[in-house]
């Protein structure tokens, strides 16, 4: 073996041993998370549990309240980097729970997994300094994925700027260096009418409700003609006050999702017509509001995946097939704008549940203590992937060429895709 293979071994067995030393406070973070789950851009515990962290942690420099009210920013650098170029490493922690059921995403883990990488790198850093690159860590606390999309608000805050690379983990029922991410758009469609009485003068009305139901219709005739692999679902969300009651407004909620966020504006155009055409067959007046931001599908780095899948088998993870991971449905996740502005990957981690996320189990499964396990072995892994890279200017570089590629690749599927003929 070679010095600096045995180097890297050594180092990794030191960033294990460094995030074992941190469990008890670990757990301690994110079972003060998991108990008091808050929506989306309200997470004021958590921001405030998260900045307390890491501001005890010696040597973090840590900015609250950084670009939205709830996300936070903490950064290390080794010493002697302080001037000119470093490699600027990035760990992202989600913390927002669903309405109702909490923290049935297992965000709180996310939230830890991060932490716990972060704080195992930086320890390993410190004790190498003489024989690495100059090296920068990053935390970033990235609020409202379930609802909003935190990152891309933060994206176009300039809060990605500079990084080299980031890593994020999100709990699941099984492990997996990829699970297909598509692009999504919410649009919430309202229709208003004119109230009558429905019984003795309907014909003074104009009926929202009607216009709704033509509206959901439409939408599934559309269906005919949409590729196998788009979707759109959604609610009535309002649809009138009493049954003797022309319905003078109503409310729809949809989203809509392809593969690649080349085709969503393709998708987007066809249902806004079913929308529309609603509002004028029944003479009502349509608002048609799509939410501020939409979440990209997910540029994979087949690098950064095989390094994670190398360190994670080490450690004891046994990862999905690529058949059983493309055979998977698809959500949608503001990760996926990352991976645009900088090259990154969201791998999935078992929890010791085969609960499915979303659901009140789930819940129960992301603040049982079995949990702990699984989740501080993927912050060992996410650190060991950030060592691989800060070690190899060769790996570096090919993460950055797929980079590269696969932004080209999607930016030739934007503007050449929906340009053929038919005969």
């Amino acid at each position: 073996m070679s010095d600096g293979a045995e180097l890297l071994v050594e180092l990794k067995q030191r960033v294990g041993c460094c995030v074992d030393e941190a469990r008890a406070k670990l757990h301690s973070l994110s079972q003060d998370i998991w108990s008091h789950p808050e929506l989306a851009y309200e997470e004021r515990k958590a921001h405030d549990r998260l900045v307390e962290f890491f501001s005890q942690e010696q040597g973090w420099k840590v900015d609250s309240h950084f670009t939205l009210e709830t996300a936070f920013r903490a950064t290390w650098r080794a010493e002697g980097s302080e001037q000119g170029d470093v490699v600027n490493v990035g760990f992202l922690c989600e913390y927002d729970a669903l309405p109702d059921i909490g923290h049935a995403c297992g965000h709180n883990l996310i939230a830890e997994a991060g932490a716990a990488a972060a704080l195992g790198l930086k320890a390993v850093l410190e004790s190498a300094q003489n024989v690495l690159i100059p090296v920068q860590v990053t935390v970033l606390g990235t609020p409202a994925e379930e609802d909003g999309g935190g990152k891309i608000d933060m994206i176009r805050e300039g809060a990605f700027d500079g990084l080299d690379v980031v890593f994020m983990a999100h709990p699941s029922k099984e492990d997996a260096t990829y699970l297909p991410c598509v692009a999504e758009h919410d649009v919430t469609v309202k229709y208003h009418g004119k109230a009558s009485h429905a019984s003795a003068y309907p014909w003074e009305g104009v009926n929202a409700l009607d216009a709704a139901v033509l509206c959901y219709n439409n939408l599934s005739v559309l269906r005919q003609q949409m590729k196998p692999d788009w979707r759109v679902h959604g609610i009535i969300k309002h649809g009138g006050v009493k049954p003797n009651i022309i319905p003078a407004f109503t409310e729809l909620e949809f989203y809509l999702r392809t593969p690649s966020r080349s085709e969503l504006p393709v998708l987007k155009a066809k249902a806004e017509r079913c929308f529309r055409s609603a509002a004028m067959a029944t003479g009502c007046e349509v608002e048609v509001e799509f939410a501020r931001n939409k979440y990209d599908n997910m540029l994979r780095n087949a690098t950064l995946e095989g390094l994670y899948k190398r360190n994670g088998q080490a450690l004891g993870m046994d990862f999905t097939t690529d058949k059983d991971v493309l055979s998977n449905e698809s959500g949608s996740t503001d990760f996926g704008n990352v991976t645009f502005v900088v090259p990154g990957i969201h791998p999935y981690f078992y929890i010791g549940s085969n609960a499915l996320n979303h659901t009140e189990e789930y819940t129960v499964a992301a603040g049982d203590d079995r949990a702990q396990f699984f989740t501080i072995r993927t912050a060992k892994a996410l650190a060991m992937t950030a060592l691989d890279m800060l070690l190899c200017p060769e790996l570096r570089q090919r993460v950055k060429q797929e980079f590269t590629e696969a932004r080209q690749k999607e930016g030739r599927r934007l503007t050449g895709e929906h340009t053929g003929s038919c005969s």
